[in-house]
């Protein structure tokens, strides 16, 4: 399968070059109106769902799609335009919040491989293993030599789920601290979201630098040809959404011939399967049918 990626609405990290976020505007849009935009996802949303359907028919590979971001970055709103078009039976979400004890007691990658998709199913990660190389570099939660370590121990961990058939699409969601800010503000005036109030995300602002450095170095550390980082400009929520359907859709194409193969093959396996039901049937019922008209004649004769 192409390792290549698409790039048309993100900002591409495949280790090719060093990447700072302030090489990408946050509110690029690339010359993509927000009219354009929307007829653009609409015109691409039932093929999304046919790729997500075929994804869980053939069964032959999962989908883990990693979602990161800044508070108020639109996190929780991607989630809900890729579960809008995807297949409601093998997707599956896990928001990673703060470690609880079991999980401080194993490795920082056990909580996260047990929830990493089977085959057939999507599963769509909302912070991730990635909070260890950022939210715990900034506050300093271990020691520099521990988090160092994990870089490289997350390559191999992307690696071995590639090597399992796991597509790995990772997202980031670029906004501004302005955009943030109006965001956060947002928040207190709609009841509907006071439920995502939280001090600490206005605690978070005073680390806005060492957060960019953080996540600097995780993109340029953990991004490759085989798993880049896909950073979207997303201080317009219209961009973004479309941003990240079209990436999916984009990434998912390619594996549709063979996908379709696959469900073929098991096509050919089922009817074969049927035909052999359908002849044991048939040859059940004659048998019950000449038994019937035996018993028949036996009770004719014995008739005065």
């Amino acid at each position: 399968m192409p390792s290549k990626r698409p790039q048309r609405y993100t900002s591409l990290v495949d280790g090719t070059k060093k990447f700072r976020l302030s090489d990408l505007d946050t509110g690029e849009t690339w010359g993509l109106a927000k009219e354009a935009a929307r007829l653009h996802e609409a015109s691409i949303e039932d093929e999304f769902r046919e790729l997500a359907d075929l994804l869980a028919y053939a069964s032959a590979h999962s989908l883990l799609v990693i979602i990161q971001g800044r508070d108020a970055a639109g996190k929780d709103g991607c989630v809900r335009k890729i579960l809008s078009f995807s297949n409601v039976q093998t997707a599956r979400v896990t928001a990673f919040k703060v470690p609880s004890p079991e999980e401080l007691a194993h490795d920082f990658l056990w909580r996260i491989h047990k929830a990493a998709p089977q085959k057939g199913d999507l599963a769509i990660f909302n912070r991730s293993h990635y909070e260890d190389v950022v939210a715990v570099r900034v506050h300093n939660l271990v020691p520099k030599e521990v988090w160092q370590k994990r870089y490289d121990q997350i390559n191999a961990f992307e690696d071995i789920l590639a090597d399992a058939n796991t597509i790995i699409v990772k997202f980031f969601l670029h906004i501004s601290s302005g955009e943030q800010e109006r965001r956060l503000l947002e928040r207190e005036n709609d009841a509907r979201m006071f439920w995502k109030l939280n001090p600490s995300d206005w605690i978070e602002r005073d680390s806005w630098d060492q957060t960019t450095d953080a996540y600097e170095a995780a993109f340029n550390k953990c991004g490759s040809s085989r798993h880049p980082w896909h950073v979207i400009p997303a201080d317009k929520k219209w961009f973004r959404d479309v941003a990240v359907i079209e990436t999916l859709v984009s990434i998912l194409r390619p594996y549709r011939r063979g996908w379709m193969a696959e469900l073929e093959k098991i096509g050919l396996t089922a009817k074969a399967e049927i035909a052999k039901a359908r002849m044991h049937n048939q040859s059940a019922t004659q048998a019950e049918h000449k038994g019937g008209k035996k018993r028949n004649k036996g009770g004719a004769k014995g008739t005065t």
